[in-house]
């Protein structure tokens, strides 16, 4: 995808989320909290991006822990590989998910991490059958994603701006917290949610015009124009600040019984 390209337009998005969410403990700190994995552990993440969930968690990680990060994008896996340089308990490869096999090992791995990925996915069997494989049999798949009602202000904001943004919620309704238990049950032997409570409250209009744009990268001036011309009307409307739902969370799934045993008897 374009978007993906680099880091630019995912910044765009971070960047709103990181100054006006309401919750001050952080995403990608929160995530790591979940990760409830054994002191020498090898860990496989898809689609890693500029690897913020790392970078952010970077003195919290067992000195143990061998990481290989993946992605689809040169320029995405050269900023994680910049950004964690010096850092020898990581390795990079590009690696497109859609394309199987993976060149890992049958269960080579303690975790398979897909951060904001999966409704990228068309396809997602072929996904979740690599997964497993490649998983131990006490081995565990975190995958995170939105929900239904995750900053759904924003499609109403931009409707009728352009066929693009109207079609800005898309995307992820292939894989949301309401429908993605039932899409992962069939390939693992237990499925756990984990909800992540946050909203944003935003105050200033330039943020929220680079996220709206941040999905349309071959934007002109006059979709600018139009889209920031709806915010200041949005935010002038509510008294110059706009609240908005935000839905994310995590799920948390064991390969076997065995696995999920384990984690009821020690507990994140």
């Amino acid at each position: 995808m374009d978007q993906y390209r680099n880091s630019s337009n995912l910044n765009a998005r971070v960047n709103l989320h990181r100054r006006f969410s309401t919750n001050a403990y952080g995403w990608q700190r929160w995530v790591f909290d979940q990760l409830d994995l054994p002191p020498r552990a090898r860990i496989l993440e898809l689609g890693c991006g500029p690897a913020a969930l790392w970078r952010e968690n970077l003195a919290r990680i067992p000195p143990g822990w061998d990481i290989t990060l993946t992605d689809a994008s040169p320029g995405m896996l050269e900023e994680a590989q910049r950004g964690l340089a010096g850092q020898s308990q990581f390795s990079f490869d590009i690696m497109d998910v859609r394309r199987t096999p993976w060149s890992f090992g049958d269960a080579s791995c303690d975790a398979v991490l897909a951060n904001h990925l999966l409704f990228h996915v068309p396809e997602k069997a072929p996904t979740f059958a690599e997964v497993r494989r490649v998983l131990k049999p006490a081995g565990r798949f975190y995958a995170t994603t939105v929900g239904e009602r995750d900053l759904t202000e924003i499609p109403a904001l931009v409707r009728g701006l352009d066929p693009l943004l109207d079609s800005w919620a898309d995307v992820p309704s292939s894989f949301t917290l309401e429908n993605g238990t039932a899409q992962l049950a069939g390939w693992f032997a237990t499925v756990t949610l984990r909800r992540y409570e946050d909203s944003l409250r935003v105050t200033e209009v330039e943020p929220l015009v680079r996220y709206i744009l941040s999905v349309q990268p071959a934007y002109d001036a006059d979709l600018e124009r139009k889209v920031r011309a709806r915010v200041h009307r949005a935010m002038d409307a509510h008294g110059g600040e706009l609240c908005m739902r935000k839905d994310a969370g995590i799920f948390i799934c064991t390969r076997s019984e065995e696995a999920s045993t384990a984690k009821v008897a020690n507990p994140s």
